[in-house]
């Protein structure tokens, strides 16, 4: 797999533009006093689905309709961010949309992705086992599979690396949390197509951290769970193009806690006023921990999504603040 060039990144640009505009980069003065570094944040929280995977939803489906003219549906798994891309970049394009979420999965994602017409189903005790009842599912009733990793997937995603990049292009490094990987790749994608030297850092939650070990060891490492309150970072799992791209160009890739993380959650919300879902505060949460690592520099952080149910809102805020 390679990686999308700046003209497929600009192409790309052209398609995300038709349905939704440029999130805001923001400096917080209250959230650079707290980390001690110039800190930008990259506000995908404030997408038509609350998260940045609608920009790869959308040049996947203008891809699948160009490719496959006659395709009727589609289906996916997801513990929620992709399947709301899948489910709005589907009605878009005028396909039926079936997605698979685990057991437990977040009820404000489930009614979020029924309400852009999708039709769920609730299988397995995690994303893996919902992801391998997706490809079973889609043969018996010929629906053409959206992975949560692909080249199309990340030259859509890419385009919010562009917006960084376009308004920040002297960031000394930027902190992505790694899923899957389409977002850490498609900012790879976009630093590599502007030339510039900023440092992307990965990361993981230490209950999901099969991208560390495979960063650490050099080749894809799988975990026998991923038990995080971020379910977007809930991955045991790795894709193999991915652990290449992101051992090739990474940084590094720094752990977060629980703690860790529900503290950063906090933090967007009192220094902010946004609200963040685990994986979307987990970048901050690793800039915290390794702040001593600037001073005077230019670092940015992706609050990659803002869907979480309330009650567990409220129950972060109320056991940390």
């Amino acid at each position: 797999m390679k990686l999308p060039n700046k003209s497929d990144i600009e192409s790309a640009a052209s398609t995300v533009y038709q349905y939704m505009s440029s999130t805001p980069l923001y400096d917080w003065p209250l959230l650079r006093k707290r980390c001690g570094v110039n800190v930008f944040v990259k506000h995908e929280n404030h997408t038509p689905t609350g998260a940045f995977k609608i920009r790869g939803g959308l040049t996947y489906m203008s891809w699948l309709r160009s490719r496959y003219p006659t395709s009727e549906g589609v289906i996916a798994a997801t513990t929620g961010n992709h399947g709301q891309s899948v489910a709005l970049a589907a009605l878009k394009n005028g396909l039926s949309a079936v997605i698979i979420v685990p057991e437990n999965n977040s009820n404000i994602k489930n009614k979020s992705m029924i309400s852009f017409g999708a039709e769920l189903i609730t299988y397995g005790h995690d994303f893996q086992a919902a992801y391998e009842y997706a490809l079973n599912t889609a043969e018996e009733r010929n629906l053409s599979i959206v992975p949560s990793f692909s080249e199309y997937l990340i030259s859509g995603v890419s385009t919010y690396g562009l917006e960084i990049f376009q308004a920040q292009p002297d960031l000394d490094s930027l902190y992505v949390p790694i899923g899957l990987g389409s977002g850490i790749c498609g900012c790879i994608a976009a630093r590599e197509a502007f030339g510039l030297k900023t440092k992307i850092i990965g990361v993981v939650a230490e209950n999901a951290a099969c991208y560390a070990l495979s960063f650490n060891q050099k080749k894809p490492v799988s975990t026998n769970s991923a038990n995080t309150i971020a379910d977007g970072l809930a991955c045991r799992i790795p894709d193999s193009d991915a652990v290449r791209i992101i051992n090739k160009y990474v940084d590094r890739v720094v752990q977060v806690n629980e703690n860790e993380i529900k503290g950063a959650m906090g933090y967007y919300f009192t220094d902010t006023h946004n609200i963040a879902e685990g994986a979307g505060a987990a970048p901050l949460a690793a800039l915290i921990k390794e702040r001593n690592r600037y001073q005077n520099k230019n670092v940015g952080v992706v609050l990659t999504g803002g869907n979480l149910d309330l009650k567990l809102y409220c129950e972060v805020l109320k056991n940390n603040y």
